[in-house]
């Protein structure tokens, strides 16, 4: 039976010097990128998107809740907001903070799994402690695709050294190579799903009951 599916949802994290690597991906991304990539920058501002969105040829916007992604779309968690991605779209929430982060990379990479399990490919790149880690092994679990960029090329390697012990079959990449090999992993049929843990799926249930809401 052919595939249903391809991998079409890239889930991306970063933090220092996330900035950088982001524009350098977005550059690389061809215009017929076929799949929809989702963003969380912990030190993000207002403006990341319109960065990425001048850096190549996506289109990038801020993330809104509610909304469904397209392929060839970049979506980027706004300030102070997780971003989640569930099995009915796109959700902003408030929440509480995360590896003293908001956003925070794990929650958007274990609501993904956990809703598009195998079409998931996950990406940590530059970046200060261990944000990322858990999700990708999540991501890892539920049969997605995990790829880290080599932490001798990032600019602050702990983030992606976690992601690999977390994952140590992850692929590695230096930046120069990552938009490319993203685009061929976008375009290869999904594999069979593997089940979503139970412990992960209440968790993402959870997270996805968060109103949108801050505090007034």
């Amino acid at each position: 039976m052919p595939a249903l599916h391809t991998r079409d949802i890239v889930v991306i994290g970063a933090s220092m010097g996330g900035v950088e690597a982001l524009r350098a991906l977005a550059r690389g991304f061809p215009a017929d990128l076929p799949a929809s990539v989702l963003v969380v920058l912990h030190t993000s501002s207002g403006q990341l998107a319109d960065f990425l969105d001048r850096a190549g040829p996506l289109r990038a916007t801020t993330a809104e809740d509610g909304i469904a992604p397209q392929r060839g779309r970049i979506y980027v968690a706004p300030p102070g907001r997780h971003l989640l991605l569930t099995g009915e779209g796109l959700r902003v929430v408030f929440g509480p903070r995360e590896n003293s982060a908001r956003p925070a990379v794990d929650p958007l990479f274990r609501t993904a799994a956990a809703s598009h399990r195998s079409r998931v490919i996950g990406v940590v790149l530059t970046g200060c402690l261990d944000d990322g880690a858990a999700g990708l092994l999540a991501v890892h679990r539920c049969g997605g695709c995990a790829v880290v960029q080599a932490p001798d090329d990032a600019a602050y390697p702990e983030m992606p050294r976690r992601a690999l012990l977390a994952v140590p079959d992850a692929i590695t990449a230096q930046l120069s190579d990552l938009a490319p090999l993203l685009a061929r992993l976008a375009a290869q049929p999904a594999p069979v799903a593997s089940s979503v843990p139970a412990a992960l799926l209440l968790e993402t249930q959870l997270w996805s009951s968060i109103s949108p809401d801050g505090p007034s």
